[in-house]
């Protein structure tokens, strides 16, 4: 495929980003924690996940930074919640991919 700026579809684009974010096993963990969830998780995902809050606050940082998880990341107001439109939009677009 040509590397043109343009050559690829939005679509295209959006997929790759959220398939770079689904990249890595932490993040898939913490995406099945918080959909796991019947609302957003308020708590230390380090006490739920066996990694520490600096690695885990990264994580959620390339999640926010895809679209795939919205609220607030930063202590004392922690705020996790899944993206429903976007998560929506994730699954569809990788659907496509792997038909």
């Amino acid at each position: 495929m040509k590397s043109k700026s343009g050559y690829y579809t939005k679509d295209q684009e959006q997929a790759a980003r959220f398939a770079k974010a689904l990249g890595h096993p932490v993040r898939i963990a913490i995406l099945q924690l918080l959909h796991s969830q019947t609302c957003c998780y308020h708590g230390d995902m380090a006490e739920e996940l066996p990694i520490a809050k600096s690695t885990i606050s990264q994580h959620l940082n390339e999640l926010k930074d895809a679209g795939l998880i919205q609220g607030e990341i930063s202590a004392p107001n922690i705020k996790y919640c899944i993206n429903k439109e976007n998560w929506t939009l994730a699954k569809k677009l990788l659907n496509q991919i792997l038909e």
